[in-house]
């Protein structure tokens, strides 16, 4: 038995070190891709080969097994090894968190930004591709697809797309097809959108403190509860056994 308990710890250690970097695999996967269709001569795994994720599943639903054995192992291994798949691959990495955060935290400004230039008399191709220089970021990256899809004769539709996965960025989108097809103005429809996008984020944060002071609640009471038991309840329900007895 103490020879299986090892075995499984050897391979729960493996599992936790292959799934430790399994977030961020898709991530390099997609690098990699890139640049081997960019012409680097790099070595491409063959379709069978697991990732990392399926790899430190598979080895997590073995210890499992090891732990369990019989049919209550096999069963739990395989239970084990799919939920950890599963679970594994809605784990946001954290390169791709930021880069939300961020183009979330500069849509405003690049909303005030476009309102200006269309103020200015600049069109909006041309107006998205200046703010696309002067902001910079993972932002800039999609106004300037925007931009050149613009400025190449692609439709609104098509070029707004490039804005889907930011957060409230649908509005604009949205503000941006519906100025293109009924020929109203964009700039003041992008300020009040930038105005309503802060305080949006602003009742965001406020709402985040509150929930935060309120989780912290949770292991004060913990803490302070048994203490408050022993303290205060225990003596005084002592004495009144000690009485009646």
């Amino acid at each position: 038995m103490s020879r299986q308990v090892l075995v499984a710890c050897c391979l729960l250690a493996a599992a936790a070190l292959t799934l430790s970097t399994g977030a961020r695999a898709g991530a390099t996967r997609r690098l990699r891709a890139l640049r081997r269709r960019g012409g680097s001569a790099g070595r491409q795994r063959p379709a069978w080969w697991p990732d990392r994720v399926r790899l430190g599943s598979g080895l997590a639903g073995i210890a499992v097994l090891v732990v369990a054995g019989g049919w209550r192992g096999v069963l739990g291994g395989a239970l084990v090894a799919v939920a950890a798949d599963r679970g594994l691959r809605r784990i946001e990495p954290r390169a791709v968190r930021e880069r939300r955060l961020r183009e979330a935290a500069d849509l405003p400004l690049a909303a005030d930004l476009l309102a200006s230039a269309m103020r200015a008399g600049a069109p909006v191709d041309r107006s998205v591709l200046a703010v696309a220089e002067a902001l910079g970021g993972p932002l800039a990256e999609r106004l300037g697809r925007i931009g050149r899809t613009l400025l190449l004769g692609g439709g609104p539709e098509e070029a707004w797309a490039h804005l889907g996965s930011v957060p409230g960025a649908d509005r604009l989108a949205g503000a941006a097809v519906r100025s293109a097809d009924s020929g109203a103005a964009l700039a003041g429809a992008l300020t009040r959108l930038a105005d309503d996008l802060r305080a949006d984020r602003s009742t965001a944060a406020e709402a985040a403190a509150r929930r935060a002071g309120v989780l912290i609640v949770l292991p004060l009471g913990l803490c302070f509860l048994p203490a408050f038991i022993l303290a205060g309840l225990v003596p005084v329900i002592v004495a009144v056994l000690g009485d009646v007895l």
